[in-house]
């Protein structure tokens, strides 16, 4: 191969070539030859000096070249010359960025492709390609038309169908992807570059890294617009090809950096669209592993730190964990760090919010004048005109946050008008202006309290809400429309402004794009408004919001998660069910209240008992179905229930496909919404089968009604709206028990009076006082109007009757009510009536009847004890259970046996349970409700909870605390001791509401068994005789002298 010569050897070939020019006139035949041959030495010698005066006189001698006569000697003809001036143009604009040259390159280039080339011997592949180049340096120098993108795109089409040189085709399509990373949103079409480049990476090198970045780029660009998961994947899986198996820390190159970035922007874009929570773990995971890297420039490294501070916000919002807060505290003032040690003050990292809050006032005001100077001289249309107006607004609402000044305010307005004005509204967020000066607006009326300002804010909101591409921002624009438009219901009585709002409602409710959490709580303000308007949409809202409150918990991973969510919203989430029952008891719909009652009730022990449902029949139809089904059911059970007391995750995950970045609390999310999806699926499925068509469906009336098919179950529903009692049966309709006016208030008054005199302990005079005023006003609210109803009934003395209430009623004795008037003037109780029990749920009690293959076998008893210096009487107590030897086997765990897991394997085992030992309370933590073993070692109640206990039948909790709810635990969902054991697999269990005297635990033990092994009840399953057992014993306590009310009301039955 022939050496390429040095610049020495080209300086001598000019000074050849020019002293030939020197000799011979113009006519000469010769002279165009040397011409070209100075042109093309020029050339050369510009390729290795790199002086623009080289190629500048090439070009010069080039463009004489064409306008010459054909020469001897010379090879090339016209057009040859022709396409060699117009290379030296494209080169020239692409090296020094001069708009001229590259605008008349496009044009020659159009020119040529336009001639029979092959005619001139000149490659029609290389002006193609030099031609999609050439349109390259124009986009870039923003010197063409609208157009040029679509050129470059049919061009590079052309050149792919035509089985062009690959070199040709790589170099055209390279130049079009790294257009699109350069100008990115400004891309159009979209639709067309996509295809295009979809085609080219079937034949371009697998190497050639910016075709996927830009097909990657143009995806992400599309999927701003269309929301589309496939555009988001095919992105996705394109950027982690590039990414490669090299991670971030070994020395990446930069295009690994810049798909590493856009993979990240692309997640965080995903977690602005849609609410899922593993969205959000992806984004988290992707931006922590960029921060991790070494290569990030300053401005990346703001505004990725930016990002993790708002995800971190979001998941602290969204799961509400402590160390998500901390870590959004931590990246915010990371920002500040980063801004007060960079020397590039006024650029990026002034466009963040959290960044401006650390500057000093001085700071603040010296930005705004320099701000308002620079607008001064760069007049509209500019394109640095709109960035200095946005650097301006953003340094007013900075001091508006400090000041509370409205004129700073007023500014903002003024500026974000501006924006208004010029904003492109088709651009994907051509709406944001519009959308963010409704939003200042109505800041300004809360301020002024001029209504002009909130009329324009409704005005502008109305506009942004007509627009599609601000879909994904409809919830929180709709919110701030409710808001302004009740505003203004509220000042001026519109009606034209509730009937708005009403219609509203719906399209915030059914917002896919919102988190559901959000949408509840404004389903249960359409319920709210709507019922108080007397809208005929009342019972669709209550509806949407009763589908939406499960759907709520499922969001998060675990119990303790999903119980903080439910106390968050308390005063909605345990209020709506009631409200909506209340309502439609108002309507006379009693069946479709009780149904309502039943779903919005015990939300948490629903959902888990749903993941432990039969699949018994399923498995005779199909078996396989039922098989995948209880497997995924039992991992989502074990993932719900993997905490610790101390709120770490217990997982043992082998890792994430995701990246470093993903904790284990991360991957806990991503693993439980595929479960989730994978459980939906299957569940549809099942649906579809014959017979299944109600599989796993909230149970009609007519099966809960099964409920009292020993007895009536007593439901109170206990609401601001009005207060009912319903009585079920289960052979006739149910019997409605309408309550005085002041029922709610009464009732919460009882409650109260309770609380406060447990306050001076459970064995003070003034507790006691209290207690028997409450047993008393419960009587003459519930008991009276209860009992009178049941004797009209036909309801026989001594009948077992289950009490099922809602709000405060759950924490009262309900089944002490009295003292009741007698004939024979005794003093009496409810008990001594009926045989009472309770259930947080119609369904727990159905359950807890379900037949059993060892119901009927003389079980096995498992006596767990821990007694210690603050327990002398558990010693008889123990003696007592251990003498029912004689009439079934007791095993004894006790002292360093009484272990946790000790426990828990001992009760597969036995069917009857006896507990003599401390419970214990945790305030604001339910699932940390505990029985104390052996060595302080402690029985939670999420322990139990997560075991199965196939030969449960009846357990006897003679512990502190075993069926008490905790000052910040909700009512209705019954988290307490009992009610786990219950679930657990107990059909029947007994429990205390409060502290257990330690010299009861004797006696009631003595003599709840001594009944419960009574001849009287043979034949009867000893689940079922647990409730009279326990009457019997309470009432021999309650007759012995010296004995407090506190004592034996205590003592509580729930279950069959």
């Amino acid at each position: 191969m022939a050496q390429e010569p040095s610049i020495i050897e080209l300086d001598q070939m000019i000074t050849s070539h020019q002293r030939a020019l020197s000799w011979i006139p113009r006519s000469h035949p010769t002279y165009t030859a040397y011409i070209h041959l100075l042109a093309k030495s020029r050339f050369e010698r510009y390729k290795l000096s790199e002086q623009k005066e080289d190629l500048d006189k090439s070009i010069v001698h080039y463009t004489e070249a064409i306008f010459l006569p054909p020469s001897w000697g010379l090879y090339l003809n016209v057009v040859q010359i022709f396409s060699l001036l117009v290379l030296s143009l494209f080169r020239r604009s692409k090296e020094f960025k001069q708009p001229e040259d590259a605008k008349c390159a496009v044009e020659y280039l159009r020119y040529l492709r336009g001639l029979p080339l092959d005619t001139f011997e000149v490659s029609h592949k290389i002006v193609t390609t030099s031609l999609v180049k050439a349109l390259a340096i124009q986009v870039e120098l923003e010197t063409g038309g609208t157009g040029d993108i679509e050129e470059m795109v049919m061009l590079c089409q052309e050149l792919l169908t035509c089985h062009s040189s690959a070199n040709y085709t790589t170099d055209a399509i390279s130049a079009l992807a790294i257009t699109i990373l350069r100008k990115g949103k400004q891309v159009q079409p979209l639709d067309g570059v996509i295809q295009c480049l979809r085609d080219a990476l079937k034949i371009c090198p697998p190497d050639l890294d910016q075709i996927p970045l830009g097909l990657a780029i143009s995806l992400l660009i599309r999927y701003e617009t269309n929301y589309s998961n496939g555009d988001y994947d095919e992105a996705m899986t394109l950027l982690e090809s590039v990414i490669g198996s090299s991670p971030l820390g070994d020395d990446p190159s930069q295009i690994q950096i810049q798909a590493s970035v856009f993979a990240a922007s692309l997640a965080c874009m995903r977690v602005g669209f849609y609410p899922n929570p593993e969205y959000l773990e992806e984004a988290i995971s992707r931006c922590r592993t960029l921060l991790g890297s070494s290569s990030l420039d300053n401005n990346l490294r703001h505004g990725v730190t930016n990002s993790m501070a708002l995800l971190a916000e979001k998941r602290f919002d969204n799961f509400g964990l402590t160390e998500a807060l901390q870590e959004a505290r931590y990246y915010t003032s990371e920002m500040a760090n980063l801004a007060s040690s960079s020397s590039a003050h006024g650029t990026f990292q002034d466009k963040i919010g959290a960044v401006r809050a650390a500057y000093p006032m001085a700071v603040v005001e010296e930005k705004i004048r320099n701000l308002r100077e620079l607008i001064s001289k760069t007049p509209p249309g500019n394109s640095n005109h709109n960035t200095h107006i946005q650097g301006l607004l953003n340094w007013h609402e900075t001091r508006f946050s400090r000041t509370n000044d409205i004129t700073d305010l007023e500014e903002v307005i003024k500026c974000r008008r501006v924006l208004v004005a010029s904003a492109d509204t088709s651009h994907p967020l051509g709406f944001g202006p519009a959308l963010s000066l409704g939003f200042d607006l109505y800041k300004a009326f809360e301020c002024s309290n001029k209504t002009e300002y909130l009329d324009e804010s409704i005005t502008v909101h109305r506009g942004v809400l007509e627009m599609q591409s601000a879909r994904p921002f409809h919830f929180n624009l709709i919110q701030q429309l409710f808001e302004s438009l009740f505003e203004r219901f509220r000042l001026l009585g519109r009606r034209q402004d509730l009937d708005e709002i009403i219609e509203l409602f719906p399209l915030a409710v059914n917002d896919k794009f919102a988190r559901v959490p959000h949408r509840f709580a404004f389903s249960c303000s359409w319920a709210l408004v709507t019922r108080v308007a007397r809208h005929p949409s009342v019972s669709v809202a209550y509806e949407k919001a009763m589908s939406l409150i499960q759907s709520s918990l499922v969001s998060v991973p675990t119990l303790q998660i999903q119980h903080a969510r439910l106390v968050a919203i308390r005063g909605v989430s345990d209020e709506m069910p009631l409200d909506y029952a209340s309502y439609q008891i108002e309507m006379g719909q009693f069946t479709q209240a009780i149904e309502t009652l039943e779903r919005g009730r015990a939300l948490l022990w629903s959902e888990m008992r749903g993941l432990r449902n039969s699949m018994d029949q399923l498995s005779r139809f199909n078996s396989p179905l039922a098989t995948k089904l209880a497997a995924i059911n039992q991992d989502l059970e074990s993932l719900t229930m993997s905490v610790t007391p101390s709120g770490t995750i217990e997982i043992s995950d082998g890792g994430s496909q995701i990246g470093d970045g993903m904790d284990p609390f991360g991957r806990l999310v991503v693993k439980q919404q595929k479960l989730l999806e994978e459980r939906d699926l299957l569940v549809s499925q099942i649906q579809e089968l014959p017979g299944f068509g109600d599989f796993l469906k909230t149970p009609s009336f007519q099966t809960i009604r099964s409920a009292a098919s020993h007895g009536p179950v007593i439901i109170i529903n206990h609401n601001e709206w009005r207060s009912d009692i319903l009585i079920l049966f289960q052979d006739s309709p149910p019997s409605l028990i309408p309550t005085s006016n002041d029922f709610y208030d009464r009732g919460n008054k009882l409650r109260d009076r309770l609380v406060v005199a447990r306050n001076e302990g459970l064995d003070s005079g003034e507790y006691n006082r209290a207690l028997r005023s409450v047993l008393e006003g419960l009587y003459n609210l519930v008991g009276e109007p209860v009992v009178d109803r049941l004797r009209a009934l036909g309801v026989p003395e001594q009948s077992r009757i289950w009490w099922c209430p809602t709000s405060v009623f759950c924490s009262l004795p309900l089944h002490a009510m009295g003292p009741i008037p007698s004939d024979d003037g005794a003093k009496q109780y409810l008990s001594d009536l009926y045989i009472p029990s309770y259930t947080p749920t119609l369904s727990a009690l159905i359950e807890s009847r379900k037949p059993s293959p060892k119901t009927s076998i003389q079980p096995s008893l498992l006596l767990v004890a821990n007694p210690d210096e603050s327990l002398p009487g558990a010693f008889g107590e123990m003696e007592i259970i251990q003498s029912l030897n004689s009439r079934l086997p007791v095993a004894t765990l006790c002292g360093k046996n009484a272990t946790p897991a000790g426990v828990v394997e001992g009760l597969r085992h036995h069917g009857f349970a006896h507990f003599v030992c401390h419970g214990k309370l945790e305030t604001g933590k339910p699932f940390d409700a505990s029985f104390k073993l052996f060595g302080d070692e402690r029985l939670t109640l999420l322990d139990i909870v997560r075991s199965q206990l196939p030969a449960a039948e009846f357990a006897f909790l003679a512990a502190c605390h075993t069926a008490e709810l905790t000052d910040d635990s909700i009512a209705d969902e019954a988290l307490h001791l009992t009610a786990a054991v219950q679930y657990c697999g107990f059909r029947s269990v007994v429990g205390t509401m409060w502290e257990m005297a330690d010299i009861d635990g004797s006696e009631i033990a003595e003599n709840f068994y001594k009944s419960m092994f009574s001849r009287n009840g043979e034949g009867v399953p000893y689940h079922l005789r647990s409730a009279r057992a326990l009457r019997d014993a309470t009432r021999k306590m309650r007759r012995k002298k010296g004995m407090t009310l506190e004592r034996w009301v205590n003592f509580v039955h729930y279950g069959a």
